[in-house]
């Protein structure tokens, strides 16, 4: 039950928090990554968010139909400079994984990570779970048999 001076105490709260606060910082964006594995994970989180539909959430299984290494080059505003399979059987996987990176542009700024010339190359790993979903070897836990 709600007293009178029980809202009385919260409303004056409220004001007094603004009075000392009055204006609410924006959210901050994604922190700068501190090194090239926290920025891998900041890109596959990316890339998930832009392409739910082929994410695969759970355990993977033991034998992976198919498994797509991009080299992938960006600038230091994070702008898709080049995306190029490194390593593939599966034409169908490699056109997928492909795509999504294409889908998520622009990738998070590398800021400080960038090269002399502006740019930051690196490889991620498309673990497909089917033929059409995968995870991203910076997201996936270990893969372990049943």
């Amino acid at each position: 039950m709600t007293t009178v001076a029980g809202t009385v105490g919260s409303s004056i709260e409220r004001v007094a928090e603004k009075i000392a606060h009055p204006f609410s910082p924006a959210p901050a964006s994604k922190p700068a990554p501190a090194g090239l594995d926290d920025y891998k994970t900041q890109v596959a989180q990316h890339v998930v968010q832009h392409n739910p539909e082929r994410n695969y959430n759970g355990k993977l299984p033991p034998m992976l139909p198919a498994i797509v290494v991009l080299e992938i080059t960006v600038d230091r505003n994070g702008q898709l400079e080049d995306v190029a399979v490194q390593r593939s059987r599966d034409p169908d996987a490699s056109r997928i994984a492909l795509d999504s990176m294409r889908r998520s542009t622009p990738l998070p700024p590398p800021l400080q990570l960038a090269k002399a010339g502006g740019k930051l190359k690196f490889s991620e790993t498309f673990l497909f779970a089917d033929s059409k979903r995968y995870q991203l070897r910076s997201l996936a836990g270990p893969q372990t048999p049943d």
